[in-house]
């Protein structure tokens, strides 16, 4: 299915190749933003097809890179995020299809209002051009990037981790047969063809006006770079320090599902708790189950004094640990004093990502999230919530810490930007 590699001698070919490709997503990007919704739906409608049909060609290539990820000592978290099972190829078909039912944001009047001079002015959703998607270990970002710029009319590059290389290639086979059925450029899904880490660099500059926005997924130090480097916009998080406030009139059955679950469902995504926070008033009942529950379940503990007293396994905290994203089976815990002071806590050490409280206390809930000042807040949930697929988005693009334009899940909508149209019947201003 894929054609060949071109070779890429030094770094004058490879920026001669990557202004190629950006010119011709560019092209590709004028022909989506006037594509009408049914034919990018059947795009869609193809590409989960093929998806579904071509899952043993996927599954196959991700093992020969989780085969190699092993023998370069990788760690299990960072395997785990690479490895694709036959239910989570499913997933990512089925997320295709939510993809697909939602509502196209592209044209989209948010807001109309009349003039006194009798003008009308609307407000409304356009594509925001070419997005450069640099992302590491999880190929599935391919196709969620994937879809869901071109469910927004927007032309797309993705740039995968050399560890997901032929997963990615596998998937991005899948997307251009969809774009090939409905008639759309190939061009509008390019994958940079190419470990080389030089393709990154250039992504950044732009690519002479190529790329309007930059959306990094990975660890901190790309993430770090992008906001260093990039002379295009950024829709990024830096990292997922997430906690989790088990407040003194929690129940204890329902702290003990939230908390493991947030921890252990999946250690490394950027959605999992890193730093527990128990009231003082409710570690006499809660702090020892809550500690063995997670020991139990092959989670390091690592605490405070209060919690080191809870059960001889706990490791000490150190300072370092409550500012850390382990994305690992790891978790830091605290005693704290009051909700004051764990929301000051968050405030000091939290990455503005996803933070919850677990609490019956209505006004408790209702000070956390308002006062927490992150993109995702929850009351008695867990943080692993943190995705757009589970927000009904079908899937996220990448979820964004700041506060300008998108912020949280991006989804189709997010990747949108507006313009105003405005209709008169010959008026001038004076």
């Amino acid at each position: 299915m894929s054609a060949p590699l071109k070779a890429i001698d030094g770094n004058a070919d490879l920026a001669a190749l990557m202004t190629d490709l950006a010119a011709k997503a560019r092209a590709a990007a004028r022909v989506l933003a006037l594509a009408p919704p049914e034919q990018k739906n059947r795009a869609l409608a193809a590409i989960e097809a093929a998806i579904r049909a071509n899952a043993p060609a996927i599954l196959a290539a991700n093992a020969e890179d989780v085969a190699e990820a092993r023998a370069a000592g990788m760690t299990a978290a960072f395997v785990d995020r690479l490895t694709l099972t036959p239910a989570r190829v499913a997933g990512m078909a089925d997320g295709v299809a939510t993809v697909r039912e939602i509502v196209d944001p592209v044209g989209a009047v948010t807001e109309s209002w009349q003039r006194p001079n009798g003008m009308t002015i609307e407000r409304v959703r356009v594509p925001l051009g070419v997005i450069g998607v640099i992302f590491e270990s999880r190929p599935n970002v391919a196709a969620d990037a994937g879809v869901l710029c071109l469910k927004s009319g927007n032309a797309v590059m993705l740039r995968g981790g050399s560890d997901s290389f032929r997963s990615c290639r596998a998937i991005h086979d899948c997307l251009v047969q969809g774009l090939r059925e409905a008639g759309l450029p190939e061009a509008a899904i390019a994958l940079v063809p190419t470990r080389d880490r030089a393709a990154v660099g250039l992504m950044l500059t732009g690519l002479n006006g190529g790329i309007d926005v930059i959306v990094p997924r990975g660890g901190k130090s790309l993430v770090a770079r992008v906001e260093a480097e990039a002379r295009v916009p950024v829709f990024a998080h830096l990292e997922g320090v997430n906690h989790i406030y088990v407040d003194a009139s929690a129940r204890l059955d329902m702290a003990k599902e939230v908390v493991l679950n947030a921890k252990m469902r999946r250690p490394g995504v950027c959605g999992a708790v890193e730093t527990l926070l128990i009231d003082r008033n409710a570690a006499a009942t809660k702090l020892k189950p809550l500690v063995e529950l997670l020991i139990d379940a092959g989670c390091e503990v690592r605490g405070d004094d209060i919690v080191q007293g809870a059960d001889a396994r706990v490791k000490p905290a150190s300072d370092e640990d409550w500012d850390t994203e382990y994305e690992d089976a790891i978790i830091s815990a605290k005693i704290v004093g009051s909700l004051d002071e764990a929301i000051a806590h968050i405030q000091n050490h939290g990455s503005h990502h996803t933070d919850a409280i677990v609490t019956e206390d209505a006004a408790a809930a209702h000070r956390f999230l308002n006062e927490v000042d992150s993109a995702i807040v929850l009351h008695n949930a867990s943080t692993q919530f943190a995705d757009g697929g589970e927000f009904g988005f079908g899937a996220e693009i990448g979820i964004a810490t700041g506060k300008f334009h998108a912020r949280g899940p991006v989804g189709a909508e997010q990747l949108t930007s507006f313009k105003y149209r405005v209709h008169g019947t010959g008026q001038t201003r004076p």
